[in-house]
């Protein structure tokens, strides 16, 4: 007989438990109070699922402990850098944040693209981005190229 049958399957031993029955009386061991403890906010109907995971019960929470400094602009505007080395990669005249994703010299086109001049660039390009620096723009024009804000 083959011991992979379907019919003989059953599982480990000791891997299944009977369910655990809260309150049925003292000789259960978790009879009485049901495994809650005596008073306290967790030991009232409803206390487990209405405690925030914040809540510290009467101590100063830390977020009020914690001092607060600064300010965050919500809408500022993150840039993706390109330095001037890596437009070597590319052989056409005109460089966009497409040319540069298809590349994948930037992850997105959705972000907008600033230009630094790291590196050095000897072909002729005309780079559009959303930024450059002074000296990204300084260096493409003295390749011969051209740049072009969107």
């Amino acid at each position: 007989m083959n011991p992979l049958d379907l019919s003989r399957l059953q599982p480990a031993p000791r891997s299944r438990r009977k369910r655990k029955r809260i309150g049925r009386g003292p000789g259960s061991g978790i009879g009485k109070t049901s495994g809650r403890g005596h008073k306290g906010q967790r030991a009232r109907s409803g206390g487990v699922s209405n405690i925030h995971t914040w809540s510290e019960g009467g101590q100063m929470p830390i977020y009020r402990r914690v001092p607060k400094r600064g300010f965050t602009n919500r809408f500022r505007e993150e840039f993706q850098t390109v330095n001037i080395a890596s437009l070597a990669k590319c052989q056409s005249g005109d460089v966009d944040p497409n040319t540069l994703k298809e590349l994948g010299i930037i992850k997105s086109t959705r972000r907008p693209v600033k230009i630094l001049g790291v590196g050095t660039l000897e072909t002729a390009l005309t780079v559009k981005a959303s930024a450059f620096s002074k000296s990204a723009r300084e260096k493409i024009e003295a390749a011969g190229g051209k740049t072009e804000v969107i």
